[in-house]
Formats: structure tokens, sequence, C-alpha cells
């Protein structure tokens, strides 16, 4: 058999990894009939079919789960030669692989430029997405490490808390609750509201201090991220929780308001997260380093953080 080329098993691996030559394609930044040649390239030095369409839904043939764990194999070996060499070099350089939840988007970009303006060598690597494909690549131990606001219980991992999340209630200016105070949460379990999908973080909180208080919350409508509810909200489809680090702009413009609502702000963490065992690369170390020393401080000026109130929601899982 002929060998394949790194290049064939990347691209292979990312169209196994999404079950899609398109998502694979915009992935690594190559048009679907590149990624398409390079896999049939593949293939005919296999000698066998990888893969298989079967109704709409792209599936990998016996040979091609053989072909997927060795590239996997190779690619994370390659991986760790490439750290090990940077760290005897004794350099902070090489690949950062970062993967962070939508909400994260607001500040992590900010943090990770300000650490490569002072780590000129570093290469980041940043994919914003949604907590369902995070932890699929943090099952796959795709990334140095992960930022998220609530940490997996199902997975063995290390999570480092370095930045304060602070969720508010939000509306329209002209919202018939905007300039209320004391708003009770029963009223404002009566109006609609717009949330995030099962399973997010801030989603949880809220509907954790919604069930302490014996209250029944409901969402009217469900958005994919921060930037879709904010628009909800500014077009009157309802109220939202969201953290503070996603309303800057916004509660500058006056186009939303935090409503005073009792029991918040909630006060949470963001973490910086990492599979149990896994060799951090010099680069990776230094920027969690960074982000636990300095991340506080750095992002602080990004927004301003309600007066002090009594913390509703101070648990974490463990």
């Amino acid at each position: 058999m002929i060998p394949p080329t790194l290049q064939q098993m990347r691209l292979f691996a990312a169209v196994a990894r999404h079950k899609s030559f398109t998502r694979a394609a915009h992935e690594v930044n190559l048009t679907q009939p590149s990624v398409s040649m390079q896999v049939k390239s593949l293939e005919e030095k296999i000698g066998l079919p990888l893969t298989e369409q079967v109704g709409k839904t792209l599936h990998l043939t016996g040979a091609g789960e053989e072909v997927y764990a060795a590239c996997l194999d190779v690619l994370e070996r390659l991986g760790e030669m490439e750290t090990a060499i940077d760290d005897l070099k004794g350099e902070v350089a090489g690949p950062l692989n970062v993967t962070v939840v939508s909400s994260a988007k607001y500040f992590l970009p900010h943090l990770l430029g300000s650490f490569v303006r002072r780590y000129p060598k570093v290469e980041p690597r940043l994919q914003i997405t949604n907590r369902a494909e995070l932890l699929d690549r943090l099952s796959r131990n795709a990334d140095d490490f992960y930022v998220m606001g609530l940490a997996p219980e199902e997975f063995a991992v290390l999570r480092e808390p370095f930045l304060e999340n602070v969720i508010v209630p939000v509306a329209r200016p002209d919202h018939p609750l905007a300039g209320k105070t004391g708003i009770t949460l029963a009223e404002l379990a009566e109006v609609p509201a717009i949330g995030r999908e099962s399973g997010s973080g801030t989603r949880g909180a809220v509907e954790r201090l919604f069930s302490e208080h014996g209250i029944e919350h409901r969402y009217h409508f469900l958005l994919d991220d921060a930037e879709a509810i904010k628009q909800g909200v500014i077009g009157g489809l309802g109220i939202a929780f969201l953290s503070l680090h996603a309303l800057r702009l916004e509660l500058d413009r006056g186009t939303l308001v935090v409503l005073d609502v009792q029991g918040f702000p909630l006060r949470r963490r963001w973490y910086a997260v990492h599979r149990q065992g896994k060799r951090l690369s010099k680069a990776a170390t230094v920027f969690l380093n960074y982000l636990l020393e300095e991340g506080e401080e750095e992002v602080a000026h990004l927004l301003t953080i309600p007066d002090e109130t009594p913390a509703a929601d101070d648990r974490q899982p463990t």
C-alpha cells in the first residue's frame, strides 16, 4: 500500500469527525471538491472505499473506521512531537488550541490577542461553538483546553476559575418591567422569556434559581446564541438572562436595560478546563497562568459590574 500523506490524513480525519465533506472543508478552509479529491486519492491508495452515503447521511465503512483510528493516532503523536520540540527550545511558541462556548467570544479573543502580543511566536487557534460541540471536542481531547461556565461531570477534568461571570435579566427600555424596582421572581415568570439551548450553563443557573423558590419558569423562545437572543429582546420577543460580558455595547447605547429583580445578579465563574492527565504545551501552560493571574484585570474595563448584591447562585458543580 502506498502510504497516505499527512494532508490526506488530516482531511480524512475532518471528514470522519464531521460526517460531512462540506463541514470538513469549512474547518480546514478548503473547497469541498478539494477535500473530496484528497479523500478519493486516499481511497485509491488503501484500495477500499472509506465512506458510504446512506440517505443524506455519510457513514464510514469498516475500512474507513480503521483508517480514521490510525489517522488520529498519527496526528496526535505528531502534535505531541511538535509540543515537545517547542518545549525543548525553551520558547513560548507553537500552536495554542482553545475552544470556548459562544458566550465567551466577548472576552476570550481580547485575552488571546493580548497574550499573543506578548508572545508573538504563539500560533493561536480559537474555536467558538455551542456547548454540545465543545463537549464533543473535549471528549476527543482535540484542544489544549476549553472555556465554559459549567464544567462537565461526564469527563475527568481539571477546571480553573479565572473570571467572574455575572448573569442579569435584560429587557427593552420600554418593557413594562423596565424601571421597576424589587421585581419578584414570580412576576418575572409571568412575562415571555428567551433562552439558550438545553445544557447551557447560564440557562441551568437561572432554572436552578427559579426551582429553589418553587416557581415554574419556561422559555417562550429558544435561540442559538447570545447575539440572536439580544436581537430577540430588542425586537420585543421577551426578556432574557445574559452574561454582562455580552451586553457592554447594548447597555452603553441604551438599547437594552438590566431589570431590578430579586435574587439577581447571579454571580458565577468562567472556567478553563482540560482533561485530567493531559500534558499541556509550554504555550498552553503559560496562557493558562496568564488567564489565572491577569485575566480578571484585563477584562475588567470591558464591562461595568452592578452594585454588590448577595450571591443568589454561588454554588458550582463538583
